[in-house]
C-alpha cells in the first residue's frame, strides 16, 4: 500500500527553519513598548511565546486547494502592497515574503490603541514532485495574494515514465 496517496503533501516541512535575516519590526513608541512588556509578562506566566517559532511576528494565513490541473495557494496579506511581496523559488520551495510597514503621519495624534502587527513575514512552501515551477503565476487583489501552481502530467514527472502492458 503506497501511504503517500493517501497522506497529504507536507506544504509546510521546511517552513520551521531559522533563518537570521529576518527580525521583527521594532516600534519605538510608547504603546508599542507597553504592548511588549505585556507580552513579556504573559509569556512569564503561561511559559510559552507569544511570538512566531521563527522570531517572526506576521504569519500570514495560506490555504492550499488541488484539482488535477493545478495547486491552488491564497495568502491572506491585507494592508501590504503587491510591491512589498516577493515571490521567489528556493531549493524546491516556494518561499513568500514580504514586509508590513507602519504607516506614519505627521499628526499630532496619540495611539488609543495598536493591535495591528507590521514588519517582515515568510512563508515557505515545499512543492510537491508534480509541481511545474517553471509557469508558477500569481495576481494580487484586495489584500490576497492568489498562486497557481500547475501539476505536470504523469508523464512529464522528472523520473517517471510509462510502462506499456502487453495483452
Amino acid at each position: 500500500m503506497d501511504l503517500q496517496k493517501i497522506s497529504p503533501w507536507n506544504w509546510f516541512r521546511g517552513e520551521n527553519e531559522r533563518r537570521g535575516d529576518y527580525l521583527p519590526a521594532v516600534r519605538s513608541e510608547p504603546l508599542a513598548r507597553l504592548h511588549r512588556e505585556m507580552d513579556r509578562m504573559f509569556e512569564d506566566f503561561l511559559g510559552q511565546s507569544l511570538q512566531a517559532e521563527d522570531g517572526l511576528l506576521l504569519r500570514p494565513k495560506v490555504d492550499i486547494a488541488e484539482s488535477n490541473k493545478a495547486y491552488r495557494v491564497s495568502v491572506e496579506v491585507p494592508g501590504i502592497d503587491s510591491k512589498d511581496i516577493e515571490l521567489r523559488i528556493e531549493n524546491d520551495a516556494l518561499v513568500v515574503s514580504g514586509e508590513k510597514r507602519q504607516e506614519s503621519e505627521q499628526d499630532d495624534e496619540g495611539f488609543h490603541r495598536v493591535e495591528r502587527s507590521y514588519g517582515q513575514f515568510r512563508r515557505v512552501l515545499a512543492l510537491p514532485d508534480d509541481a511545474d515551477p517553471d509557469n508558477i503565476e500569481a495576481d494580487f487583489k484586495n489584500g490576497v495574494l492568489k498562486i497557481r501552481i500547475p501539476r505536470n502530467e504523469e508523464s512529464e514527472k522528472p523520473g517517471a515514465r510509462k510502462i506499456e502492458v502487453k495483452a
